[in-house]
């Protein structure tokens, strides 16, 4: 069973378990092994069956045991029990945008509505409105949302990438009206997650009445809702939009809240009433004094509760609360800090612009330097570079890096191919005429475990490789990492001083977050790379930093922070040594 259709098990149970009333905590935890499961490194299944699957974060002896059950049973006793309770669709309808368990279980017990279908009628024949909660307008929600997914088949989330291009249209526009005072996305655009199942927008308006008409006015939505304070549309390709308009004054604590996440803003509220505050969207209420202080920014916010100020990337609630009281977040890194690029594609193999356009659209970027890396003789995706071409090529990078004059330095690269046995299809001779090679694996994706490991290794200690690209081959919601056992790949990566790649393309953003954390704690130095292949395509950087924003890495732990001739001498530490 592969880590994706276990973690599905899960995250059932969990939507069961919330339907079923049960306490937040038990939820959370199936919610937290279902992602700590399908982000796992290694085949989970592999683990359970050696008795280790402990080893994951967020899977204890407890959820151990019921992972065993589920490999040997194919379903888990506890959602087969509350599936007699709860009909299968009503999990359907928890995963309608808008909705959730516990509207979901109100419709249930209200109407007896246990299928997308007979919510659609019920919306329909104005039925829902009977509910407690619900009116007119969550009607036309439900059935907006359901005509944007008609028979449930889409997943929910959508690429961030896709959901930034949509989001930062909607902020630009109602930034131009002169009604705004400030309007900022929010929600899990906003902490540059990997996908996200809407967009949030927060607001502060002198006339909140007209900026919301100005909402309306936009071209891409459809407006299901709409008052005052805010309101609630989907885009034409069905992505749900929630604003909401506040007075100046308390737009800080509404942006805290909906930036979330769910289990941040939790634990922020359970330290908070130890100090006898209450934190909402509202406010922070001061029990002994009575008071409520109103926050116009989120600084305020963190300030009053005796924080310091927690980026947004960080808000996951994996001990940023703790370090923010002590004072010791980390100083994350940005997108100016990095001064090169060091995986691009040109025509040469699948790019989109010439070596002069891509050094060209770097410089423009500020960039000190960049690498051309075209793919290597057997990439066997499109058009590769053979021995003799790429001969030819490095000698074209360097007569263009001539013509640049000393203030930008163009590097002659390859992004290699590593074959199943973890050699490369370049020989030693060929790759010694090049300034960076990065290796990365493009074919023999279904290798066990063990081979698989034992290839990544093999090309992570050649003497000539400077870095391994997208380690683990991941593409979100589109493919499972490959089966890597991490442990040993990032020893050995740490012992050799070979980078490992943060890959910046939005479908990839690999090493994950979660792994990019493990990386770094075992002493390796990271590279945040573009993978452009047009000059366009140099920003998606900006989504490797977020990744490694969101796994806690500093400027110190990424190598091409440096300049050039400082980043070269890192290269290969151990072998440099070994030469000397």
């Amino acid at each position: 069973m592969r880590n994706a259709d276990i973690a599905a098990h899960f995250s059932e149970l969990a939507d069961l378990y919330e339907l079923d009333g049960a306490i937040v905590h038990r939820v959370v935890a199936y919610r937290n092994a279902a992602a700590a499961i399908r982000e796992a490194p290694r085949s989970v299944e592999e683990l359970a069956r050696a008795g280790r699957a402990t080893e994951l974060a967020g899977v204890g002896k407890t959820i151990a045991e019921k992972i065993e059950t589920l490999l040997e049973r194919g379903r888990l006793p506890q959602a087969e029990r509350l599936l007699e309770k709860f009909p299968a669709g009503l999990v359907e309808i928890t995963r309608i945008p808008g909705f959730g368990p516990k509207r979901a279980r109100k419709v249930f017990d209200e109407l007896g509505i246990g299928t997308r279908e007979e919510l659609r009628r019920a919306a329909e024949e104005q039925r829902l409105r009977e509910v407690p909660g619900f009116g007119a307008r969550a009607e036309e929600s439900v059935l907006a949302a359901l005509a944007a997914d008609p028979d449930g088949s889409a997943r929910g989330r959508v690429l961030l990438s896709r959901v930034r291009a949509i989001g930062e249209e909607i902020v630009a526009a109602l930034r131009e009206h002169p009604a705004c005072q400030r309007v900022e996305l929010a929600g899990s655009a906003r902490r540059m997650a990997e996908t996200c199942k809407d967009v949030d927008v927060v607001a502060a308006a002198t006339d909140r009445a007209a900026l919301v008409e100005a909402f309306r006015a936009l071209a891409l939505l459809e407006v299901t809702s709409a008052s005052e304070s805010g309101a609630r549309a989907v885009t034409h390709n069905g992505l749900p939009i929630d604003l909401r308009v506040v007075a100046p004054e308390t737009f800080g604590n509404l942006l805290q809240h909906l930036t979330g996440s769910g289990p941040h803003n939790e634990a922020l509220r359970t330290q908070a009433v130890r100090r006898g505050l209450h934190v909402s969207e509202y406010g922070v209420l001061d029990d002994e004094r009575g008071t409520t202080h109103a926050c116009a920014t989120e600084d305020e916010v963190y300030r009053v509760l005796g924080l310091v100020y927690v980026p947004p990337e960080l808000r996951e609630n994996r001990g940023e609360l703790e370090a923010a009281r002590a004072r010791e977040l980390p100083d994350l890194l940005r997108v100016d800090s990095l001064r090169g690029d060091l995986h691009c594609h040109t025509i040469a193999s699948d790019g989109r612009a010439s070596v002069e356009g891509m050094a060209a659209a770097a410089r423009e970027r500020g960039l000190d330097y960049l690498a051309i890396t075209d793919h290597s003789a057997s990439h066997g995706f499109g058009k590769d570079v053979s021995p003799d071409a790429l001969r030819r090529h490095i000698e074209h990078i360097r007569a263009v890096d001539e013509s640049l004059g000393d203030d930008f330095r163009l590097l002659a690269g390859s992004e290699v191919n590593v074959l199943p046995d973890g050699s490369l299809d370049y020989d030693d001779e060929l790759l010694t005429e090049l300034d960076w090679v990065i290796a990365s694996l493009h074919s023999s994706f279904r290798l066990s475990e063990q081979e698989m490991t034992d290839r990544m290794v093999r090309a992570i200690e050649h003497p000539l490789v400077d870095a391994i690209g997208h380690p683990t081959g991941r593409l979100i919601e589109r493919r499972d990492p490959y089966a890597l056992d991490l442990d040993h790949v990032f020893e050995a990566a740490a012992r050799s001083g070979t980078f490992l790649e943060v890959n910046g393309n939005p479908n990839r953003r690999d090493l994950s977050e979660r792994n990019a954390r493990r990386a770094i704690a075992a002493g390796v130095t990271l590279v945040v790379d573009s993978d452009a292949h047009g000059p366009e395509t140099l920003a998606n950087v900006g989504y490797g930093v977020a990744t490694a924003r969101r796994a806690w890495v500093e400027g110190r732990h990424v190598a091409n922070t440096r300049r050039w001739d400082e980043l070269d001498p890192l290269r290969r530490p151990s072998s440099t040594a070994a030469d000397a």
